[in-house]
């Protein structure tokens, strides 16, 4: 299971607690957007209620003027009067006057622009504020009937709908209007609806009209009849209640319809309002809350980060500091960055890590030292079996009597002894050592006729200077391990590279070399410390070189193209 890192943990505790947050606000708001729609239903509702009494006031005031204009004594004296004739006299016509002053008292009386007519059968005579004419029997006999009625006129003045009202005397004359003594009749047009309803309207964001099935609606001077039209149709899919809400869509709009049905004139007053208009103001806080919840999940998350960043990131380098240090690697260093607590950690770290490394390299350099005493030691005592064989050697030359023989390794055995006993100083060219191995093979040589070896060097190369005995331990390591230990093998190669930065000596033989398995352990064995059963004379190579010129300085193994074990020095010459 993957390791969850310090950010990653601070931001889902962040968001573990914004999720109840979320949740709570969630409810609220549903909660909240659902209780305001019902007050909003209601107090439309309310609204609608309270318009509608207004205008059923008013028309009841109206439906009110017939019966008391029946009490009046001047009406009175006109519903009893009985002529033969239809001519008006003196008396007739100052009766009429009278009558015209109290029709027009009562018309003035209401906000309402109405008119009041007194119809009499037995003068054949409308009688209005204004005016006196005769009227057409049958068409008041058609119009004539209880309750209020409604009729169309294309009179742009007055609106598409009058509505009128009557009252008869006798009352059952109501089916035959020639056995009727007075017909008084009360009406006003639908303008005056419409003046209520953009007086409504100019209160708020109601869009309200009247509509009464299969005869018509009135609007509002600057309603949207499209929509009305469509709000309308979707209405008409199912009978409308004396007083309902409904939520309809009309296209993408959502709209809140209210429904109140008059008493009086039996149409319906409806209203619609955008839905999105009433949620504007939630919609508004949500986006507000959920940009605050991001903006808190942002600034959070930046905190966390840069908690992340200046606290586990550099505990985390100073574990793997720890870590490599651990594992030997006293070459690590920390960067300070800033002048942060961690930045004097680091320093100290730093610090703390070159003197380990100064102690260790100090411990390694006299076991060096040692070694190289003991090597010292031992290069000064001739190997006895090396000693014996060449002794055996010239023994045997003196009394086959081939004196060049014994006068040339007796030359050749003075210098390899007079090198490896006389090494006092720290460096020595490079030629110095080429002419001791020389002298080393030449002797291998006498021993073993089948040996033969090259040696081949740039000559501004044997001007470098190394640390002395360097190239004899690879030499003889050819000479026991690839040709003694092979009698098919024969040939040891000494070649040199150099350039600007790099000297490169290499030490070849034919013999059986090594596998890539084993060529692999040995490498790492110049790497670790020496014990007891390791060699010392390669390792000692490998640590010396890289004691004294660090970096890549060493000794490193290859198979080698004539089959045996290729054996590379390396130092930096820059």
């Amino acid at each position: 299971m993957p390791k969850i890192n310090l950010f990653t943990k601070i931001v889902a505790l962040i968001i573990v607690m914004l999720v109840p947050i979320m949740l709570f606000y969630f409810y609220s708001n549903k909660t909240s957007t659902d209780i305001l729609g019902e007050e909003l239903t209601k107090s439309n509702t309310n609204q609608l209620v309270f318009f509608q009494n207004q205008v059923n006031t008013s028309i009841d005031s109206m439906a009110l003027w017939p019966d008391l204009l029946i009490q009046d004594p001047d009406i009175s004296s006109l519903r009893d009067i009985f002529t033969e004739t239809t001519e008006l006299n003196l008396n007739m016509t100052t009766l009429i006057k009278r009558i015209q002053t109290k029709l027009a008292i009562h018309q003035n009386s209401s906000k309402w622009r109405s008119s009041l007519h007194i119809y009499s059968p037995m003068l054949h005579r409308d009688i209005s504020a204004n005016d006196v004419v005769l009227y057409d029997s049958a068409d008041l006999k058609s119009r004539l009937k209880p309750g209020w009625q409604v009729q169309t006129t294309t009179d742009s003045q007055t609106g598409p709908y009058i509505f009128s009202r009557y009252a008869v005397t006798p009352y059952y004359s109501y089916l035959d209007p020639s056995g009727s003594s007075l017909i008084i009749e009360v009406k006003f047009d639908s303008s005056n609806i419409k003046d209520m309803l953009d007086k409504f309207k100019s209160g708020g964001r109601n869009e309200p009209f009247y509509y009464l099935k299969d005869v018509g609606v009135i609007y509002n001077r600057s309603v949207n009849k499209e929509l009305a039209s469509n709000v309308i149709s979707l209405l008409d899919e199912k009978p409308l209640q004396d007083m309902e809400s409904r939520n309809l869509k009309v296209g993408e709009e959502e709209l809140l319809v209210n429904i109140v049905k008059s008493e009086t004139i039996g149409w319906y007053l409806i209203d619609y309002i955008p839905i999105s208009e009433i949620i504007r103001p939630i919609k508004k806080t949500n986006q507000l809350f959920y940009v605050s919840m991001a903006g808190l999940l942002l600034l959070c998350s930046t905190a966390a980060y840069l908690l992340y960043a200046q606290v586990q990131v550099p505990i985390k380098r100073l574990i793997i500091g720890f870590q490599k240090l651990k594992n030997g690697d006293y070459s690590v260093r920390m960067k300070p960055r800033g002048k942060s607590e961690f930045g004097f950690l680091y320093t100290r770290f730093n610090l703390m890590v070159a003197q380990i490394q100064e102690l260790f390299e100090t411990v390694y350099l006299e076991k060096i030292h040692v070694r190289e005493a003991r090597l010292k030691q031992l290069q000064s005592q001739i190997n006895p079996h090396f000693f014996y064989n060449c002794f055996s050697f010239i023994s045997s030359m003196a009394k086959l009597e081939k004196h060049e023989a014994v006068v040339a390794m007796s030359h050749h055995l003075s210098n390899y002894y007079r090198y490896t006993t006389r090494q006092e100083r720290d460096l020595v060219a490079l030629s110095e050592e080429i002419n001791f191995v020389s002298s080393y093979l030449e002797i291998q040589k006498m021993r073993m006729e089948r040996l033969s070896y090259t040696i081949d060097l740039p000559a501004e190369m044997r001007q470098l200077e190394i640390p002395p005995l360097m190239l004899q331990p690879l030499v003889e390591n050819a000479v026991i391990h690839g040709i003694e230990a092979w009698s098919d093998a024969s040939i040891i190669r000494i070649t040199g590279e150099w350039n600007e930065d790099e000297a490169r000596l290499i030490v070849e033989d034919d013999g059986r070399g090594m596998s890539a398995e084993a060529i692999l352990i040995l490498q790492h064995k110049m790497q670790i410390q020496m014990d007891e059963q390791m060699g010392c004379g390669l390792w000692n190579v490998h640590q010396r070189m890289h004691l004294r010129f660090r970096g890549s300085a060493g000794v490193s193994f290859f198979p080698s193209s004539l089959g045996g074990l290729k054996v590379i020095i390396t130092w930096s010459t820059a």
